[in-house]
């Protein structure tokens, strides 16, 4: 079956809204609830999560898109005006971890919050946002592989081809419930980062040699090349981790703290 989807979702007044945007939106609002969630756990007010976002999603966003751009700069270079045409697509995730991981050290030191807490909360939903990200790449029929002979393949312009924004949605999805399962029974700091940078890293590396539209640095995938410092920074995080077995951070809702003072008072 041939998959001849239209880019665009609608338009207002001329404005055209592209299902890219919709579904990266969605899986970032779907996936913030989890953090929330654990936030108000740990003694964080609910609105944390948000403010949390303000700081590191446009960050992360700009940074994503600077990545893109920079390793494609053959055809922005001679294109400027579509550096800033977000809606298209051209985001790279890498980048946008990059960079946002830079304005959340920024934010953790600026709120005394341990850094590697925020990343353990942040990265099961990290990966969740990724896995149904991805089907913004189907909606614009890119980021696939090479020709494939397998029953699941997808047939883009008269070829049949890998689904490889599948392949790497399915394995965000199990990486995120494997996350957050595995948070309740090894709560030690800096385990979930590390899981998250090893099993990503591995899971990108095989995804990308599939795709026939890596960015590359001379004839290394760029891709790939991070996907294997992620690995080893998660191994090393990991043991650094388990051979400290430090606990969580927690803080007291200071809102919960107020109203309580506010009842003794009455």
């Amino acid at each position: 079956m041939e998959f001849n989807i239209d880019p665009v979702a609608f338009r207002i007044f001329g404005l055209e809204i592209y299902w890219y945007a919709i579904i990266i939106i969605t899986g970032i609002f779907i996936a913030a609830q989890f953090a929330k969630s654990e936030f108000v756990r740990r003694g964080f007010d609910e609105d944390f999560i948000y403010d949390l976002l303000f700081v590191i999603l446009p960050i992360g966003i700009i940074g994503a898109r600077f990545w893109y751009v920079i390793f494609e700069w053959d055809y922005y270079g001679s294109n400027p005006s579509q550096i800033l045409n977000f809606r298209a697509g051209g985001l790279a995730i890498h980048g946008g971890i990059l960079f946002g991981s830079i304005a959340l050290l920024i934010y953790a030191r600026y709120k005394k919050i341990p850094l590697l807490d925020l990343m353990d909360v942040l990265v099961p939903s990290l990966v969740l946002a990724q896995g149904i990200g991805r089907w913004g790449n189907f909606a614009n029929s890119e980021a696939h592989g090479g020709p494939t002979d397998l029953p699941w393949g997808i047939i883009i312009d008269g070829v049949k081809v890998h689904p490889t924004f599948l392949y790497e949605s399915i394995g965000d999805v199990l990486i995120f419930i494997f996350l957050i399962n595995y948070r309740k029974k090894n709560p030690d700091k800096g385990k979930q980062a590390a899981i998250y940078f090893t099993l990503y890293g591995i899971l990108r590396y095989f995804v990308e040699g599939l795709r026939t539209d890596s960015l590359y640095i001379g004839s290394l995938r760029t891709a790939q090349l991070m996907s294997i410092i992620y690995v080893v920074l998660g191994i090393v995080l990991y043991i650094w981790a388990n051979k400290n077995h430090l606990p969580p951070y927690f803080r007291e809702n200071k809102s919960k703290e107020k109203k309580e003072k506010i009842v003794k008072f009455k």
